[in-house]
């Protein structure tokens, strides 16, 4: 067995050169469709995968331009003894460098001995797999990996039609649990009904070390009970080989049969039993099939929380539940570019751990607006909500993610996500000012949006929206705050010069004075202020604010503003 230490992709469908160095463990790729998630995956099983042959069509090469060849260079590295003889190999072993990700063709100390595994298709449509090496070029060497070399590498790809795992046949996890082998071949020969019956005593013993290891795995995952499985005939094969033999319930039904979240769910555990040593498995779209609480039992199915990687794991998901289980350091961001897709580690940018876990669904965006806290949060999706109720577009539609900067950590959140390929734009307050440098460095490749001089969100809500729709904001906070602590609050804010008795009457003569309206906007915007919560804040926006807008104002037009940006319009 191996595990990637580099991929080179070229001409193949949406990817015309792609160069990456993988992680052990799992690399979980997250970024929107089309972008090249799936794609890459396909790559790494056409190149790895123990084939004789595949069908390829012109519609496989980039732009279909059948002139240039698909090249997919997998380099692989913890090689077996056997991969490493030199008898066998040894023209073609060469060294990775993982400190920069450059392959030397002669290893020496202090690099990793790897093997270079290609497949070339041209024109002709015939793939064609070969060890790469310059010297063995040079001496005009050509060598395949022998067959049995091939079926040892060969990834696991768990989808829609893996169930061919729950049958022991050449290349299934099944068959990689134990040496033991059951031949049905006498059997079939008879009566299939027959045969079926007859085999089924005689397959339990002679498949009992894997059988032991299947149970053990199924009842640690929760699927069914263990000790009701079996290995029968399966009734709906015409194969004479061992492939004709499948996992079956008490009941005599295949297993084959479950949902595809519990067949994925088994198969994942048998991988991880059966590996013998580092091993690669492929899982397009991890989510489907799974409740949440299942995604976290195939995420450590697959070993995402051991500390020894035994797997190398390669996934899409497009699932949050996924991005706050695994963390940063396994998302790999794909986001597409001019000749395939750019990739980025998310675990370059420790900044966004806590973003991780609180606002997952930010790394499955197209766009994330950084907002400084929770208020600018809750006005946002308020103001969204507003306009969605008028039948106007939804920002979420627009794919876009409001996450909480957390202050003055905003600017570094923010940066991190420009530098991830992210189209990002931060909204602040203007009363407390990043480093303007920093600051500036951002505006190169994200948009700033700012309140007027000197103020935050509350203070320019309340000197911008009409008398009446301030009352209202404030007759919200009293259903939660006293009306004595607000008018303490008032007090305090104005010097003992507002209070709400007194804000009423300005109200009622018809406009609110700018002493009071300073007040209002001082006092709701304290830490213990009255819309600090994304709750209370969006109901705010969506009920009052957003109704009471006043075209041509700063306040409106920068609402306007952020609101087209959101939709990237």
């Amino acid at each position: 067995m191996a595990q990637i230490r580099k991929l080179d992709v070229q001409n193949f469908r949406s990817i015309k050169t792609l160069s990456w160095c993988p992680t052990p463990g799992i690399n979980c790729l997250v970024g929107p469709g089309d972008s090249g998630k799936s794609t890459i995956l396909d790559a790494i099983d056409l190149c790895m995968g123990a084939r004789r042959t595949i069908q390829f069509t012109d519609a496989d090469f980039t732009n279909i331009t059948v002139d240039a060849p698909i090249e997919i260079t997998v380099t692989l590295g913890a090689l077996s003894d056997r991969l490493k003889t030199f008898d066998a190999y040894g023209l073609f072993l060469r060294g990775f460098n993982a400190a920069s990700g450059e392959i030397e063709d002669e290893p020496r100390a202090g690099l990793e001995t790897v093997l270079c595994l290609r497949l070339t298709v041209g024109p002709d449509l015939e793939p064609i797999w070969t060890l790469v090496s310059d010297r063995a070029a040079a001496l005009g060497s050509e060598r395949f990996l022998a067959w049995a070399d091939r079926q040892d590498i060969a990834p696991t790809r768990i989808g829609s039609f893996s169930d061919v795992n729950l049958s022991w046949r050449r290349g299934s996890v099944l068959n990689k649990l134990s040496e033991e082998k059951a031949d049905a071949s006498q059997i079939l020969l008879a009566a299939a009904r027959d045969a079926r019956a007859q085999f089924g005593g005689t397959a339990d013993a002679q498949l009992a070390a894997a059988l032991a290891k299947v149970k053990g795995v199924a009842d640690e995952l929760g699927i069914g009970d263990g000790n009701d499985l079996h290995a029968e005939l399966d009734a709906h094969s015409v194969s004479m080989s061992a492939g004709t033999i499948s996992l079956h319930n008490d009941d005599g039904v295949p297993l084959k049969g479950m949902g595809i979240g519990s067949t994925r769910l088994l198969i994942a555990g048998l991988q991880k039993e059966a590996a013998a040593g580092p091993a690669i498995v492929l899982v397009d779209e991890v989510e489907h099939g799974l409740e949440p609480h299942r995604i976290i039992q195939f995420l450590n199915a697959l070993g995402a929380k051991d500390p020894e990687k035994s797997l190398q794991v390669f996934m899409t998901s497009h699932s949050a539940v996924v991005v706050r289980e695994l963390g940063l350091m396994p998302l790999t961001i794909v986001r597409p570019g001019k000749d395939g897709p750019i990739l980025k580690r998310a675990g370059d940018h420790p900044e966004l751990q806590g973003t991780a876990r609180l606002f997952p669904e930010a790394f499955l965006a197209k766009s994330v607006l950084v907002c400084e806290g929770a208020t600018e949060v809750g006005f946002v999706r308020g103001i969204d909500q507003w306009c969605a109720d008028r039948g106007k577009p939804s920002l979420h539609a627009a794919g876009t993610c409001l996450i909480s900067g957390g202050g003055d950590e905003m600017l570094k959140r923010a940066s991190a996500f420009v530098a991830l390929g992210y189209r990002t734009a931060l909204l602040r307050d203007d009363d407390k000012r990043p480093d303007p440098d920093e600051e500036a460095l951002f505006e190169l490749s994200g948009k700033v949006f700012k309140w007027q001089e000197g103020r935050k969100i509350e203070a320019e809500i309340f000197a911008s929206i009409p008398s009446g729709a301030a009352i209202a904001l404030l007759d919200l906070a009293l259903e939660d705050l006293d009306q004595p602590v607000l008018d303490a609050q008032l007090s305090s804010a104005s010097g003992n010069q507002v209070s709400i008795a007194s804000i009423r009457e300005e109200a009622k003569a018809g406009e609110l004075s700018p002493i009071a309206r300073e007040a209002l906007g001082t006092a709701s915007g304290k830490k213990s202020g009255w819309f600090k919560s994304v709750g209370a804040m969006e109901r705010a926006a969506r009920d009052i604010i957003g109704p009471n807008l006043v075209a041509g104002e700063p306040f409106s037009l920068m609402t306007g503003n952020i609101r087209r940006w959101t939709l990237n319009a």
